[in-house]
Order: C-alpha cells, then structure tokens, then sequence
C-alpha cells in the first residue's frame, strides 16, 4: 500500500511539474511588436537585442539599487533568466534565417543587424563580467549570488553562443555581388 501511494504522489508530482507554466521573458507589447516583424529580420533582431538590453539594465539597477532589500538575489535570477531566454530567441531566430531566400535588399539590412548584435554581445559581455565580478569583491552581491551563480553562468554560455552565431551568419551573408562577406 505504501509502495502505490508513493508512486501516486510521485506521479502527481511529475505531472504538476509538467504543467507548470514556464515564464515568459517578454511582456505582451514586446510579443506584439515581435509578431508584427516576423517577416522583416532585421528588425526582429533589434528588437530582440533591445528587449535583451533592457533586461541587462534591470539587473545593473537591482544589483546597485540597495534599497531594494532581501528579494534582489532572487530578482537578479529571473532578470538572468529573461536575458538567456532572450538570448536563445535570438539564436533560433538566426538559425531560421534563410540568406539565400532572402532578397538582396533585406540580406544588407540583415547583415547590418549582424553587425548591431555583435557590438550588442560585446556591451552585454562587460555587464556580465561586472556582475560576476561584483559577486567576488562586493560583500552583499557574495550574499545574493547564491541566489544567480548558475544562471550567471548559464547566460554567460548563451552570450557566447548568441555572438558565434552571429559572427558565423555574418561570414556566410552575401553581399550586394552574391560574394562571401569577410569579417
């Protein structure tokens, strides 16, 4: 009798953890905003590395904002979390991402976003490297950083393969002659 009520449990358990609802890093107007450039890629990914900045300037500010208490470690972590998820948008979004279909036009738009992520990478690098850092000299961050070490980490990978993928595109983009663009 007990072995089938701990496997009931256990079911139950694995079928609430199944239906949670996971977290949308994107509010509704972001979404919105998103549904109407499905078609036009270089200005999904501005928008995407502009939802994507925000959501590193919200964790400088909850990281040196002292005023806000005891929810900031957790605060840092779901900021964290949004940012990675913003940045695994990003990848599927250059992944899907055709050149060959893509007229001549939109493919030096497109590159030109290329370029915009790559230096976008590179500033959310340095905050990355700010955060963890602080976490190793700041006393309250050393506190709170139990609370994002692993998603830290996590984001840091995302960064870097969100700026691979960049740079990967950019080297297969054609130019306006259908020659290999070089970095």
């Amino acid at each position: 009798m007990k072995i089938a009520t701990k496997i009931t449990l256990i079911l139950l358990l694995l079928a609430m953890t199944a239906s949670a609802k996971k977290r949308d890093p994107l509010t509704e107007a972001e979404t919105d905003q998103l549904r109407e450039t499905s078609q036009e890629p270089d200005k999904r990914i501005k928008l995407l590395i502009s939802f994507t900045e925000a959501r590193i300037n919200a964790i400088d500010q909850v990281r040196t904002d002292t005023k806000l208490g005891d929810g900031r470690g957790p605060r840092i972590h779901d900021l964290l979390e949004d940012f990675t998820s913003l940045l695994d948008e990003m990848n599927d979004n250059l992944d899907q991402y055709e050149t060959s279909k893509l007229d001549k036009n939109t493919v030096k738009l497109y590159h030109k976003a290329l370029k915009e992520l790559i230096d976008a990478d590179a500033r959310f690098d340095l905050k990355l490297k700010a955060i963890k850092s602080s976490t190793e000299t700041d006393p309250v961050m050393k506190k709170l950083a139990p609370d994002f070490r692993f998603v830290l980490q996590d984001a840091e990978e995302a960064l870097q393969s969100s700026a691979n993928a960049a740079r990967e595109d950019i080297e297969t983009t054609h130019d306006e002659k259908g020659t290999d663009k070089k970095k």
